[in-house]
């Protein structure tokens, strides 16, 4: 009999960083449990069928506890443990926080946060009691600074990072593995969705999805704490953030995504 391929799940699959994390799964031997909300799964799923692999598509919003048990239910259905999940969904919104829609800015931290929070709770019970399973959280270098014009996204970004990092250290020598990605400004759909393209931020280069997904995955496979992803412009903005004033971060944020700073 032959050994069964290990399962992963990985969220905000359909575009982006999560589709490429799919990649990365399906090129390295994964079956795969595949979730976003929009339409767009069903055409990502079918091209990672192509490469042979066996893909669930769950088409459910993680911004709802209906979304995400709906999508926990589809896992446990399989009959098969997680060997791994990439827990990557989230969006983000542009412009000032008093005139931004208070409903908008919840979803942020209802996907970004609570679907995080209650996903990684689940798979990691799982995993810590068969000792084994890796977890990769989608963080951002965002979470290194405040965020003028961004501030719920970067605080939300600052909370997975945190709890990341502090589930790597509880779960060391477990077994089981947390490894944040730490992107910077990457080319997806991200700041169309969030109402950036007119900001400097939204206008500036980006990174490859697919670079900074393979760096995840190597990280996560490597058991690493943490990565930062994408060139080597976005890893030295990290470092530098490292040791400024935040004063001097929340400046810099503000002049690159104020609204109209792109013109």
């Amino acid at each position: 009999m032959t050994e069964p391929r290990p399962l992963a799940l990985v969220t905000g699959a359909s575009s982006g960083i999560g589709l490429e994390l799919a990649r990365q799964f399906a090129e390295h031997g994964f079956d795969l449990v595949v979730n976003a909300e929009d339409a767009e799964l069903t055409t990502a799923a079918e091209q990672l069928r192509a490469a042979g692999t066996a893909v669930q598509a769950v088409q459910a919003d993680l911004r709802s506890r209906t979304g995400i048990d709906d999508l926990w239910a589809a896992v446990q259905a399989t009959g098969r443990p997680l060997a791994a999940a990439a827990l990557n969904a989230g969006v983000g919104k542009g412009g000032p926080f008093t005139e931004n829609d208070l409903a908008d800015e919840l979803a942020i931290i209802d996907l970004n946060v609570v679907s995080t929070v209650v996903l990684a709770k689940y798979a990691l019970r799982d995993m810590a009691a068969r000792g084994e399973g890796r977890v990769l959280i989608t963080s951002s270098i965002a979470s290194t600074m405040p965020g003028p014009h961004q501030a719920v996204y970067n605080a939300s970004k600052s909370f997975v990072q945190s709890l990341a990092e502090a589930l790597a250290t509880e779960l060391r020598d477990t077994g089981v593995t947390v490894t944040s990605l730490m992107p910077g400004p990457t080319d997806t759909e991200f700041f169309e969705r969030g109402d950036l393209m007119d900001t400097k931020l939204g206008q500036g280069p980006k990174d490859d999805p697919a670079q900074v997904a393979r760096q995840g995955f190597e990280a996560m496979m490597a058991g690493k704490d943490k990565v930062l992803g994408g060139s080597v412009m976005s890893k030295a903005q990290a470092v530098v953030n490292s040791v400024l004033p935040d004063r001097l971060k929340s400046a810099g944020h503000a002049k690159m995504a104020e609204p109209g700073s792109a013109g």
